[in-house]
């Protein structure tokens, strides 16, 4: 209960970032779901926006709350993204995708003037890598684009790093992302050096995306019992 209650205070001071006439991104997640009741409310009172959803579920999630997309084909930037997250560190670093919607959540970050994450507590951390990092990756050749990830990440001074496919619910057949893709979860215990992961993986030609988020959220929203604590850089 600590935790939802703690989600839901950072949910509703994320609302403090968006002013009518604005295109937003759309981040998933269950915090990114309780940010979009939260919006319908505003918008059933004359807020005015659009949203650009970063998976499925969000549009879904979105259009049952009332509020209005957009393609992504059809805007050329967005105002705020508004996302969770599954790490975050003391410089704002991010490991997301457990959700499987890195590459989309990333794209629309990208094209944001700005990225405000919402956590809870427990999402706080000192160094990154306690959350297994997913990779997404193309279909073809996994196995050895697996084999690929695990010696970049040792290269990027991950101890021992344990790349495994993500499966559906019933453990047997691949988890498929929105996108047609593969995810790798990669159990790192700590990456001492984000930077260098993300441009070692990146060299990878089976490599579609990861789930390091450098250099792109500016405010982070910490949920906690009784209010929500804002950090920007």
């Amino acid at each position: 209960m600590g935790a939802e209650r703690q989600k839901a205070h950072a949910a509703a001071a994320a609302l403090g970032y968006v002013e009518s006439g604005m295109t937003l991104g759309l981040g998933s997640g269950s915090t990114a779901e309780i940010f979009l009741r939260l919006l319908g409310e505003r918008i059933k009172d004359g807020l005015d926006v659009r949203g650009v959803p970063t998976s499925q579920r969000t549009a879904e999630v979105a259009r049952e709350n009332g509020v209005p997309l957009i393609e992504v084909d059809h805007v050329d930037h967005l105002a705020v993204t508004i996302d969770g997250a599954d790490e975050v560190d003391g410089r704002f670093q991010l490991i997301k995708g457990g959700g499987a919607c890195l590459l989309r959540e990333k794209i629309i970050a990208h094209a944001s003037d700005l990225m405000v994450v919402m956590v809870d507590e427990s999402k706080l951390v000192d160094t990154l890598g306690k959350f297994p990092l997913p990779v997404e990756v193309d279909p073809f050749g996994f196995s050895l684009t697996a084999k690929q990830i695990y010696d970049a990440l040792k290269k990027a001074g991950v101890a021992a790093p344990d790349v495994q496919l993500r499966r559906k619910g019933d453990g047997l057949a691949p988890l498929i992302t929105d996108g047609g893709h593969y995810i790798l979860d990669c159990a790192c215990s700590a990456i001492p050096d984000a930077a260098l992961a993300d441009r070692y993986l990146k060299e990878i030609p089976g490599v579609v995306e990861h789930g390091l988020f450098l250099g792109l959220a500016r405010v982070v929203i910490v949920g906690e019992d009784n209010e929500a604590r804002v950090m920007e850089l």
